[in-house]
Protein backbone atom coordinates (compact mmCIF):
# COMPACT_ATOMS: atom_id res chain seq x y z
CA UNK A 1 0.00 0.00 0.00
CA UNK A 2 1.30 3.21 -0.97
CA UNK A 3 2.22 6.32 1.62
CA UNK A 4 -1.01 8.05 0.60
CA UNK A 5 -3.29 5.11 0.85
CA UNK A 6 -1.90 4.18 4.10
CA UNK A 7 -2.50 8.24 5.22
CA UNK A 8 -6.00 8.28 3.84
CA UNK A 9 -6.96 4.51 5.67
CA UNK A 10 -5.52 5.94 9.20
CA UNK A 11 -7.57 9.27 8.20
CA UNK A 12 -10.77 7.27 7.55
CA UNK A 13 -10.09 4.93 10.87
CA UNK A 14 -9.49 8.06 13.35
CA UNK A 15 -12.73 9.59 11.95
CA UNK A 16 -14.96 6.81 12.21
CA UNK A 17 -13.44 6.21 15.66
CA UNK A 18 -14.13 10.09 16.68
CA UNK A 19 -17.62 9.52 15.51
CA UNK A 20 -17.97 6.42 18.03
CA UNK A 21 -16.57 8.42 20.58
CA UNK A 22 -18.63 11.53 19.57
CA UNK A 23 -21.60 9.67 19.90
CA UNK A 24 -21.50 8.10 22.81
CA UNK A 25 -21.04 11.35 24.56
CA UNK A 26 -23.62 12.83 27.52
CA UNK A 27 -25.18 16.17 25.56
CA UNK A 28 -27.14 18.85 27.78
CA UNK A 29 -30.32 17.53 25.99
CA UNK A 30 -32.97 15.00 27.64
CA UNK A 31 -35.71 12.99 25.71
CA UNK A 32 -39.61 13.42 26.02
CA UNK A 33 -41.75 10.21 25.44
CA UNK A 34 -44.91 8.89 25.70
CA UNK A 35 -45.42 7.69 29.24
CA UNK A 36 -47.63 5.37 31.04
CA UNK A 37 -51.72 5.97 31.44
CA UNK A 38 -53.51 4.84 34.46
CA UNK A 39 -57.41 4.16 34.00
CA UNK A 40 -58.72 6.51 36.82
CA UNK A 41 -61.51 3.98 37.16
CA UNK A 42 -59.42 1.41 37.44
CA UNK A 43 -55.91 -0.24 39.18
CA UNK A 44 -52.48 1.15 38.50
CA UNK A 45 -49.88 -1.49 39.89
CA UNK A 46 -52.45 -3.29 41.38
CA UNK A 47 -54.14 -0.85 43.91
CA UNK A 48 -57.00 1.08 42.64
CA UNK A 49 -56.19 4.89 41.39
CA UNK A 50 -59.28 6.34 43.73
CA UNK A 51 -60.81 5.38 46.84
CA UNK A 52 -63.92 6.77 48.11
CA UNK A 53 -65.15 5.42 51.60
CA UNK A 54 -68.30 6.61 53.18
CA UNK A 55 -70.43 6.51 50.11
CA UNK A 56 -71.32 3.84 48.09
CA UNK A 57 -69.73 3.72 44.55
CA UNK A 58 -70.21 2.86 40.85
CA UNK A 59 -68.40 0.84 37.87
CA UNK A 60 -67.79 1.20 34.37
CA UNK A 61 -66.93 -0.51 31.22
CA UNK A 62 -65.01 2.07 30.03
CA UNK A 63 -61.74 3.61 30.85
CA UNK A 64 -61.47 7.57 32.10
CA UNK A 65 -57.52 7.67 31.55
CA UNK A 66 -54.70 10.35 32.67
CA UNK A 67 -51.64 10.30 30.03
CA UNK A 68 -47.86 11.09 30.99
CA UNK A 69 -44.94 12.20 29.75
CA UNK A 70 -41.92 10.05 29.98
CA UNK A 71 -38.42 11.95 30.96
CA UNK A 72 -35.47 9.85 29.40
CA UNK A 73 -32.16 11.92 30.99
CA UNK A 74 -27.95 11.57 30.46
CA UNK A 75 -28.62 10.63 27.13
CA UNK A 76 -25.75 10.31 24.40
CA UNK A 77 -25.55 12.46 21.09
CA UNK A 78 -26.48 9.58 19.18
CA UNK A 79 -29.88 8.97 21.08
CA UNK A 80 -31.07 12.34 20.96
CA UNK A 81 -29.94 11.98 17.08
CA UNK A 82 -32.52 8.92 16.94
CA UNK A 83 -35.40 10.88 18.78
CA UNK A 84 -34.84 13.90 17.33
CA UNK A 85 -36.11 12.00 13.68
CA UNK A 86 -38.76 10.09 15.56
CA UNK A 87 -42.03 12.10 15.34
CA UNK A 88 -43.19 10.25 18.70
CA UNK A 89 -40.64 12.21 20.82
CA UNK A 90 -39.39 15.41 21.46
CA UNK A 91 -35.51 16.73 22.31
CA UNK A 92 -35.24 19.78 24.87
CA UNK A 93 -32.70 21.62 26.93
CA UNK A 94 -32.25 20.15 30.16
CA UNK A 95 -32.44 23.35 31.19
CA UNK A 96 -36.13 23.64 30.44
CA UNK A 97 -37.12 20.28 32.48
CA UNK A 98 -34.15 20.92 35.23
CA UNK A 99 -33.16 24.61 35.74
CA UNK A 100 -29.69 25.08 36.27
CA UNK A 101 -30.59 26.99 39.93
CA UNK A 102 -32.25 23.88 41.32
CA UNK A 103 -31.40 20.71 42.12
CA UNK A 104 -33.03 17.18 40.20
CA UNK A 105 -34.33 16.54 44.01
CA UNK A 106 -36.09 19.88 44.13
CA UNK A 107 -37.46 19.57 40.67
CA UNK A 108 -38.86 15.94 42.10
CA UNK A 109 -40.23 17.48 45.16
CA UNK A 110 -41.57 20.59 43.22
CA UNK A 111 -43.47 17.88 40.91
CA UNK A 112 -44.37 15.65 43.82
CA UNK A 113 -46.38 18.67 45.05
CA UNK A 114 -48.18 19.98 42.22
CA UNK A 115 -49.51 16.28 41.51
CA UNK A 116 -50.68 16.48 44.90
CA UNK A 117 -52.26 19.91 44.80
CA UNK A 118 -53.79 18.95 41.74
CA UNK A 119 -55.75 15.91 43.33
CA UNK A 120 -57.37 18.65 45.90
CA UNK A 121 -58.28 20.58 43.54
CA UNK A 122 -59.78 17.69 41.43
CA UNK A 123 -61.36 16.50 44.69
CA UNK A 124 -63.16 19.85 45.48
CA UNK A 125 -64.42 20.77 41.65
CA UNK A 126 -65.44 17.23 41.02
CA UNK A 127 -67.63 17.74 44.73
CA UNK A 128 -68.90 20.96 44.17
CA UNK A 129 -70.23 19.76 40.68
CA UNK A 130 -71.76 17.45 42.35
CA UNK A 131 -73.79 18.89 45.17
CA UNK A 132 -71.54 17.37 47.99
CA UNK A 133 -70.29 19.68 51.25
CA UNK A 134 -66.37 20.70 51.89
CA UNK A 135 -65.33 20.97 55.21
CA UNK A 136 -63.13 24.09 55.70
CA UNK A 137 -60.57 23.35 58.40
CA UNK A 138 -57.80 25.64 59.93
CA UNK A 139 -54.19 23.48 59.65
CA UNK A 140 -52.16 26.42 61.20
CA UNK A 141 -52.75 29.49 62.75
CA UNK A 142 -49.50 31.77 62.40
CA UNK A 143 -47.88 33.54 65.22
CA UNK A 144 -48.80 36.94 66.17
CA UNK A 145 -52.29 36.43 64.07
CA UNK A 146 -55.84 38.05 64.58
CA UNK A 147 -56.93 34.26 66.21
CA UNK A 148 -54.36 33.59 67.55
CA UNK A 149 -55.56 32.25 70.76
CA UNK A 150 -59.29 32.11 69.33
CA UNK A 151 -58.70 29.35 66.70
CA UNK A 152 -56.80 26.10 66.95
CA UNK A 153 -55.65 23.90 64.46
CA UNK A 154 -58.08 21.59 63.40
CA UNK A 155 -60.85 24.06 64.21
CA UNK A 156 -64.06 23.48 60.96
CA UNK A 157 -64.85 26.85 60.05
CA UNK A 158 -68.78 27.35 59.27
CA UNK A 159 -69.74 30.85 58.84
CA UNK A 160 -68.61 34.61 58.79
CA UNK A 161 -71.15 37.05 59.80
CA UNK A 162 -73.60 34.50 59.75
CA UNK A 163 -72.86 33.51 55.86
CA UNK A 164 -72.05 29.73 55.52
CA UNK A 165 -68.49 28.46 54.09
CA UNK A 166 -69.23 26.11 51.70
CA UNK A 167 -65.43 26.65 49.94
CA UNK A 168 -62.70 28.13 51.09
CA UNK A 169 -62.47 30.37 48.07
CA UNK A 170 -65.61 31.85 50.61
CA UNK A 171 -63.70 32.32 53.64
CA UNK A 172 -60.70 34.19 52.10
CA UNK A 173 -63.24 36.32 50.04
CA UNK A 174 -65.39 37.52 53.08
CA UNK A 175 -62.71 38.62 55.42
CA UNK A 176 -60.58 40.36 52.42
CA UNK A 177 -63.25 41.92 51.99
CA UNK A 178 -62.90 43.74 55.41
CA UNK A 179 -60.69 46.57 56.52
CA UNK A 180 -57.50 45.77 59.28
CA UNK A 181 -59.01 46.25 62.45
CA UNK A 182 -62.88 44.91 61.07
CA UNK A 183 -64.68 42.45 63.29
CA UNK A 184 -65.48 39.27 62.46
CA UNK A 185 -68.21 36.55 63.33
CA UNK A 186 -66.15 33.52 63.04
CA UNK A 187 -68.80 30.46 63.28
CA UNK A 188 -66.67 27.38 64.07
CA UNK A 189 -66.48 23.54 64.62
CA UNK A 190 -64.40 22.30 67.54
CA UNK A 191 -64.97 18.56 68.86
CA UNK A 192 -68.57 18.29 67.61
CA UNK A 193 -69.22 21.77 69.34
CA UNK A 194 -70.09 24.45 67.21
CA UNK A 195 -68.96 28.26 68.85
CA UNK A 196 -69.16 31.75 67.50
CA UNK A 197 -66.48 34.48 68.30
CA UNK A 198 -65.54 37.92 67.14
CA UNK A 199 -62.41 38.56 66.16
CA UNK A 200 -60.65 41.55 64.72
CA UNK A 201 -58.72 41.23 61.86
CA UNK A 202 -55.37 42.00 61.67
CA UNK A 203 -53.47 42.99 58.27
CA UNK A 204 -52.30 40.94 55.07
CA UNK A 205 -48.86 40.39 55.48
CA UNK A 206 -48.48 41.18 51.86
CA UNK A 207 -50.98 43.92 51.50
CA UNK A 208 -51.78 46.06 54.74
CA UNK A 209 -54.47 47.48 52.99
CA UNK A 210 -56.36 43.98 53.10
CA UNK A 211 -57.33 42.18 56.44
CA UNK A 212 -56.38 38.85 57.22
CA UNK A 213 -56.95 36.16 60.19
CA UNK A 214 -53.63 34.70 60.27
CA UNK A 215 -54.76 31.56 59.61
CA UNK A 216 -54.06 28.60 57.12
CA UNK A 217 -56.86 26.70 56.05
CA UNK A 218 -57.59 23.11 53.60
CA UNK A 219 -60.57 21.85 52.56
CA UNK A 220 -61.61 18.10 52.93
CA UNK A 221 -64.70 16.26 52.09
CA UNK A 222 -67.28 16.45 54.92
CA UNK A 223 -67.59 13.36 56.97
CA UNK A 224 -68.26 10.27 56.32
CA UNK A 225 -67.09 10.69 52.41
CA UNK A 226 -63.33 10.30 52.10
CA UNK A 227 -61.34 9.86 48.87
CA UNK A 228 -57.93 8.93 48.94
CA UNK A 229 -55.65 8.74 45.53
CA UNK A 230 -52.64 6.07 45.23
CA UNK A 231 -50.53 6.40 42.40
CA UNK A 232 -46.76 6.72 42.19
CA UNK A 233 -43.65 7.96 40.31
CA UNK A 234 -46.00 10.38 38.58
CA UNK A 235 -45.65 14.19 39.33
CA UNK A 236 -46.79 17.92 38.07
CA UNK A 237 -50.64 19.35 37.81
CA UNK A 238 -51.83 17.86 34.71
CA UNK A 239 -53.59 15.03 35.72
CA UNK A 240 -56.53 17.30 37.18
CA UNK A 241 -59.00 17.06 34.92
CA UNK A 242 -58.83 13.43 34.68
CA UNK A 243 -59.21 12.49 38.35
CA UNK A 244 -61.82 14.90 38.66
CA UNK A 245 -63.89 12.85 36.21
CA UNK A 246 -63.00 9.65 37.81
CA UNK A 247 -64.43 10.92 41.48
CA UNK A 248 -67.63 11.83 39.30
CA UNK A 249 -68.14 8.51 37.44
CA UNK A 250 -67.31 6.77 40.65
CA UNK A 251 -69.94 8.69 42.78
CA UNK A 252 -72.28 8.70 39.85
CA UNK A 253 -74.65 5.85 39.32
CA UNK A 254 -74.63 5.88 35.15
CA UNK A 255 -71.51 4.63 33.50
CA UNK A 256 -70.54 8.12 32.28
CA UNK A 257 -68.08 7.02 29.65
CA UNK A 258 -70.32 4.97 27.80
CA UNK A 259 -68.40 2.16 27.68
CA UNK A 260 -65.45 3.89 25.58
CA UNK A 261 -61.78 4.56 26.20
CA UNK A 262 -61.64 7.94 27.08
CA UNK A 263 -58.00 9.96 27.57
CA UNK A 264 -57.10 13.26 28.66
CA UNK A 265 -55.06 16.07 30.16
CA UNK A 266 -55.77 19.08 31.97
CA UNK A 267 -55.24 21.53 35.06
CA UNK A 268 -58.00 22.06 37.33
CA UNK A 269 -58.81 24.64 39.99
CA UNK A 270 -61.44 24.58 42.64
CA UNK A 271 -63.97 25.83 40.22
CA UNK A 272 -63.57 23.55 37.62
CA UNK A 273 -61.79 25.11 35.22
CA UNK A 274 -59.43 23.34 32.59
CA UNK A 275 -55.91 24.66 32.09
CA UNK A 276 -52.87 23.95 29.25
CA UNK A 277 -50.41 21.32 30.22
CA UNK A 278 -47.02 20.64 28.44
CA UNK A 279 -46.17 17.88 26.19
CA UNK A 280 -49.42 17.46 24.67
CA UNK A 281 -47.92 15.68 21.79
CA UNK A 282 -46.46 13.12 23.86
CA UNK A 283 -50.04 12.49 25.73
CA UNK A 284 -52.12 12.20 22.93
CA UNK A 285 -49.19 9.21 21.19
CA UNK A 286 -49.52 7.68 24.67
CA UNK A 287 -52.96 7.43 24.84
CA UNK A 288 -53.98 6.27 21.45
CA UNK A 289 -51.17 3.41 21.68
CA UNK A 290 -52.60 2.31 24.80
CA UNK A 291 -56.08 2.14 22.75
CA UNK A 292 -57.82 5.28 23.48
CA UNK A 293 -60.44 6.90 20.81
CA UNK A 294 -61.11 9.76 22.37
CA UNK A 295 -59.34 12.90 24.18
CA UNK A 296 -60.31 15.65 26.50
CA UNK A 297 -58.04 18.48 25.33
CA UNK A 298 -57.56 21.77 27.44
CA UNK A 299 -58.32 24.23 24.73
CA UNK A 300 -55.67 25.89 25.44
CA UNK A 301 -53.29 22.96 24.18
CA UNK A 302 -55.87 22.62 20.58
CA UNK A 303 -54.28 24.43 18.33
CA UNK A 304 -51.16 22.27 18.78
CA UNK A 305 -52.73 19.07 19.62
CA UNK A 306 -54.68 19.20 16.10
CA UNK A 307 -51.43 19.59 13.95
CA UNK A 308 -50.09 16.49 16.02
CA UNK A 309 -53.31 14.00 16.59
CA UNK A 310 -52.63 10.70 16.09
CA UNK A 311 -54.78 8.72 13.32
CA UNK A 312 -57.57 6.98 15.19
CA UNK A 313 -57.47 9.54 18.35
CA UNK A 314 -60.42 12.60 18.55
CA UNK A 315 -60.18 15.48 19.97
CA UNK A 316 -62.57 17.16 22.49
CA UNK A 317 -62.11 21.05 23.38
CA UNK A 318 -62.61 21.30 26.92
CA UNK A 319 -62.41 24.60 28.99
CA UNK A 320 -64.22 23.57 31.94
CA UNK A 321 -65.21 20.26 34.33
CA UNK A 322 -69.05 20.51 32.75
CA UNK A 323 -67.53 20.77 29.20
CA UNK A 324 -65.98 17.44 30.04
CA UNK A 325 -68.84 16.42 31.62
CA UNK A 326 -71.38 17.71 28.66
CA UNK A 327 -69.22 16.28 26.12
CA UNK A 328 -69.64 12.62 27.51
CA UNK A 329 -73.32 13.22 27.85
CA UNK A 330 -73.73 14.27 24.30
CA UNK A 331 -71.56 11.59 23.12
CA UNK A 332 -73.43 8.74 25.06
CA UNK A 333 -76.66 10.25 23.64
CA UNK A 334 -75.39 10.42 20.08
CA UNK A 335 -77.46 13.94 20.99
CA UNK A 336 -75.44 16.89 19.20
CA UNK A 337 -72.17 17.71 17.84
CA UNK A 338 -68.93 17.53 20.42
CA UNK A 339 -66.79 20.85 20.94
CA UNK A 340 -64.07 20.12 18.45
CA UNK A 341 -60.22 21.12 18.19
CA UNK A 342 -60.08 21.84 14.76
CA UNK A 343 -59.62 25.28 14.10
CA UNK A 344 -58.35 26.36 16.94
Amino acid sequence: MSRRGATLLLGTVLLVVLGVVAARLPVPYVILGPGPTANTLGRFQGKPVITVAGRSTSTSQGKLSLTTVSVADDITLLAAMRAWFDRRYAVVPRDSVFPPDRTDKQVDEQNAEEFRVSQDAAEVAALRELGYPLQISVTEVRPGAAARGVLRTGDVIAAVDGVPITVASDLTSRVRAKKPGDMAAIRYVRDGKAATVNIRTGALPTDPERAALGVLIDQRPAPPLKITFDIEDIGGPSAGLMFSLGIVDLLTPEDLTGGRFIAGTGTIDDEGKVGAIGGIHQKLVAARAAGATLFLTPAGNCAEASRLVPRGLRLVKVTTLQDALSSMDRLRSERGPLPSCAGS
